[in-house]
């Protein structure tokens, strides 16, 4: 009995110094973000986006061509804007503008990322082409996995032409918990990205994207985020994984849907 008593305390000890190093360390794990600047794109200039707590951002741009939207483009919480540009290339081939948003603490950038601080280098996107003469109606929002927080509180704020979502969670401890099935994420997770308490309070319309097969964020999420909005529609990908955003199928289905509602 000694023993058994002894192996339970060992065992309890050892969950509960887990469970404080996941807590401590939660954002190194969220937010493991490219410490070194990737060459800008091909095509793009080099901009910087200044936030209002006074950070000053690099970020990857492209004006429109003649009279059409402008995409921004927030990024997985492992990638660049190398990646971005992959992203979003059929939208640039189409005429798009492309503004390719970074977040602090990637790519070079100072600060910490956390979620209320990328809410911040959003706005500083927006303001960003605000003083380039671009009026809300005229930008398209993407947020592609952990971008998908991002620009879903952006869409709650501003005025969007439209708004689409790539491999969206529901809310970040909804997508870590899935993961984490031994451990109360959702009392642990500092940053919620609640983007399910969100879309219904969103006017723009609202395009989401997923795959079947998605290993990292499960597709049950997307059907969630659906249900919710008001102006909601699902496009599946039933044989495609978390690299979705990647792909040309999935570009030229968002491109063909922002067509159908005229931006």
């Amino acid at each position: 009995m000694r023993l058994l008593i002894a192996a339970l305390g060992i065992a309890a000890a050892s969950y509960l110094a887990i469970l404080v190093a996941v807590f401590a360390f939660q954002r190194s794990l969220i937010y493991p973000a490219p410490a070194i600047a990737a060459a800008l794109p091909a095509g793009f200039l080099g901009v910087e986006l200044r936030t209002n707590d006074r950070l000053a951002l690099k970020a990857a741009y492209r004006p429109a061509t003649g009279d059409m939207a402008t995409v921004v483009f927030f990024h997985g919480n492992g990638d660049s804007w190398n990646g971005a540009a992959v992203a979003t290339g059929q939208y640039a081939a189409k005429g798009y503008g492309v503004l390719l948003a970074e977040y602090r603490g990637y790519g070079g950038n100072p600060g910490r990322p956390n979620e209320q601080g990328l809410y911040e280098d959003g706005r500083a996107a927006l303001a960003f082409l605000k003083s380039c003469g671009i009026g809300e109606r005229k930008i398209v929002l993407i947020g592609n996995s952990l971008g998908s927080g991002v620009a879903t509180q952006l869409a709650t704020e501003f005025h969007p032409a439209a708004l689409v979502l790539i491999s969206p969670f529901a809310s970040l401890p909804d997508a870590a918990a899935a993961h984490y099935r031994w451990l109360p994420v959702r009392l642990l997770v500092k940053d919620r990205f609640d983007n399910l308490s969100k879309v219904g309070r969103i006017n723009a319309p609202m395009l989401v994207l997923h795959g079947g097969q998605d290993a990292v964020i499960p597709f049950a999420n997307a059907e969630r985020l659906h249900s919710a909005a008001t102006k909601g529609t699902l496009i599946p990908f039933p044989h495609s994984g978390h690299e979705l955003a990647y792909t040309h199928a999935a570009q030229v289905a968002a491109c063909d849907w922002l067509k159908a509602i005229g931006d």
